[in-house]
């Protein structure tokens, strides 16, 4: 098989296999063609993709250790030693565990459980196969073909207990040594019909290394690669920065990423400014991070201050969820174009710690992007294709100071309420951070309470997506909890006809939007005059649009008549007038529609006010408000 290295895979995030590097003379992962320390070539090991790999180090390593003692009794093999982690799929956090150039196990944290498991690959059950002081049974002989079967427990003569039902074992059959899973506990093993299955299967016990290496000795092996690596981003940086006149910035958000942008900055120009969102949401940890950093580095630093802007809205929208990250706009967003235009009037340039296998949505990342919330930043990601590893690598061969939460087994930092963490993650929160945790947890079992939701919802973190993914209603289901399609603070769309040919001729879409009314008539009126003209009766509460000879009439009680020559574009305009109305009534009064109006022709005043003289129904307005952007999963 041809292996390649990492670079020739890089974005790419179909299944399957990326060939890394192991010097066994160091002890270490070797990322680019040979070890810098020995010259070794190392030696080819497999990981699944993305590969992003990234260092299990401080309670990572800790809880490592504690899940080996758990199952088999020891962890002492890992002391000393480098053992890294790669996130690969699964219904949460899910690690491969890379040690001694071989993936050993898989690290998961159970939903069911609501704790941290292992799963012991074939090279962990050989490694520890002579280590062990439990989790191991043992046949006198091999009984052919085991992969896959089900032994019963009259099967095994040894047990090294205890265990219970799902732990991962260790299986010596003859000269065989296979990882399993354990059907019972083991004080009932011997009488199961079904008491052992058996993952995967192999020959030969693996030798611990007595090599023994360092995060120190990593970069050591890596220096050459590194040094390309800064390189490379310094040149990029200077070479677009000396052909625009903006003003260099760099998105300073307290992670590992940005840190990491801030070497290259800082080695790439000698003017900038670090630009911190403070979402009212940050950790303690990364506030007081962000101003000693800037601090202790002579650094001019800016913050966009949200102030209560989650807490203000959250009642109205409900809890964010994965793919319902209204608090983005509302506490990133809207402060950022504040800030940059208060500072920054003519625009600038952004560095960003944004990498390609972070998330699917970030695979096509480009070099230099624009903005589409702020029309003035410009976006330079000089790390784009550089994993987890080379980031730490980096920031350890610059000395450069990491936020101290990346020491509490968090793989990124962000609001420590984020629906897009992990709920292993939100346990961690819960121990270092009580106050917080309890106090969003209350929030959300008030919010399912309310809203009528299970609070089983809030037990296994279902409140973080608005439409369940298959695979969160197939573990939903094996739990007995009944699913909805949507979470059920979704407002009201009743469709009282559809789509259907008008009597006058053309087509008709009629409908009703039920949602709570916190402002007059008069800001539903504003809000049409984005979409066409606007005639409107202030008695009764209706309102006739115009648009491209297609009319829309809506009713104070949400009732939506919208008439036109196709049955697309009667729904395009019922559309556009359910839109109108969510943004009249949820409007956060973020501010963000009016940096993408061209026309100057939106003000603020409780909600949106239009001038109609200036409006030309260009509809950007409404591509950037976070309620319409957001129009699928707040109504159905």
């Amino acid at each position: 098989m041809k292996y390649r290295t990492y670079f020739d895979t890089m974005a790419h995030f179909e299944h399957g296999k990326v060939g890394f590097r192991w010097c066994d003379t160091c002890g270490t992962v070797i990322l680019g063609t040979k070890c810098d320390v020995c010259s070794s070539p190392g030696r080819k090991f497999e990981v699944s993709k993305p590969a992003d790999l990234r260092p299990a180090m401080g309670k990572s390593a800790e809880l490592l250790s504690s899940l080996f003692e758990r199952y088999f009794g020891t962890s002492h093999f890992l002391k000393n030693r480098l053992t890294f982690l790669n996130k690969v799929a699964g219904e949460d956090r899910t690690d491969e565990v890379i040690f001694q150039g071989m993936v050993i196990a898989t690290l998961r944290f159970d939903l069911r459980k609501r704790d941290f498991v292992l799963d012991i690959k074939l090279d962990g059950a050989r490694l520890l196969a002579s280590l062990a002081f439990k989790g191991v049974v043992t046949m006198d002989h091999d009984t052919g073909h085991l992969k896959g079967k089900n032994l019963p427990g009259s099967a095994f003569d040894k047990v090294k207990g205890p265990f219970r039902a799902g732990d991962p074992l260790i299986v010596l059959a003859g000269n065989l040594i296979c990882s399993g899973v354990a059907r019972v506990d083991s004080d009932k093993l011997k009488s199961a019909p079904k008491a052992v299955r058996i993952r995967d299967v192999g020959k030969g016990e693996i030798k611990l290394s007595r090599r023994k290496a360092s995060w120190t000795g990593f970069v050591n092996s890596n220096r050459s690669h590194i040094c390309a690596l800064e390189s490379k981003g310094v040149s990029d940086i200077k070479s677009f920065a000396g052909n625009n006149k903006l003003p260099l910035t760099i998105s300073f958000s307290g992670g590992k990423d940005s840190l990491a942008c801030y070497g290259l900055l800082s080695r790439a120009a000698n003017r900038y400014t670090l630009l911190f969102i403070n979402t009212g949401l940050e950790f303690p940890e990364t506030l007081r991070y962000v101003r000693e950093f800037a601090q202790h580095n002579s650094e001019r630093l800016l913050i966009a201050d949200a102030g209560t802007a989650f807490w203000d809205n959250v009642e109205d929208f409900g809890p964010p969820a994965k793919d319902f990250r209204w608090c983005c706009k509302v506490c990133k967003l809207a402060p950022l174009t504040d800030l940059i235009e208060k500072h920054f009037p003519q625009g600038t340039v952004t560095i960003e710690g944004n990498r390609t296998f972070e998330s699917f949505s970030r695979s096509t990342l480009k070099f230099v992007e624009k903005n589409p919330f702020v029309p003035n930043q410009i976006i330079l990601n000089p790390i784009k294709d550089w994993r987890a590893i080379d980031v730490w690598a980096y920031i350890w061969y610059r000395a450069l100071d990491y936020n101290p939460l990346y020491e509490e087994d968090f793989e990124r930092i962000g609001c420590y309420l984020c629906p897009s963490c992990l709920e292993s993650e939100w346990r961690t929160t819960s121990r270092i951070h009580p106050d917080l945790h309890s106090d969003w947890d209350k929030r959300l079992r008030d919010w399912a309470k309310s809203s009528g939701t299970s609070e089983q919802f809030i037990d296994h973190g279902f409140w973080r997506w608005k439409v369940f993914p298959p695979k969160v209603r197939r573990m939903a289901e094996e739990m007995n909890i009944a699913m909805p399609q949507m979470r059920s603070d979704t407002l009201d769309l009743r469709w009282v006809k559809g789509v259907s040919p008008c009597v006058t001729g053309g087509y008709s879409a009629e409908g009703v939007l039920s949602l709570p009314r916190k402002r007059d008539f008069s800001k539903v009126v504003e809000a049409l005059r984005t979409v066409g003209e606007v005639r409107y009766s202030k008695d009764f509460d209706i309102a006739l649009v115009k648009s491209n000879k297609a009319t829309l009439k809506v009713f104070g009680g949400g009732q939506l008549i919208a008439t036109a020559s196709t049955p697309e574009r009667a729904q395009s305009l019922f559309e556009a007038g359910a839109k109108a109305l969510l943004r009249s009534q949820l409007c956060t009064q973020c501010g963000i529609c009016l940096r993408s109006c061209h026309a100057r022709a939106i003000r603020l005043d409780n909600g949106i006010v239009i001038d109609e003289r200036k409006c030309t129904s260009c509809g950007k307005c409404t591509e950037a408000c976070v309620v319409a952007h957001y129009y699928d999963k707040l109504v159905a």
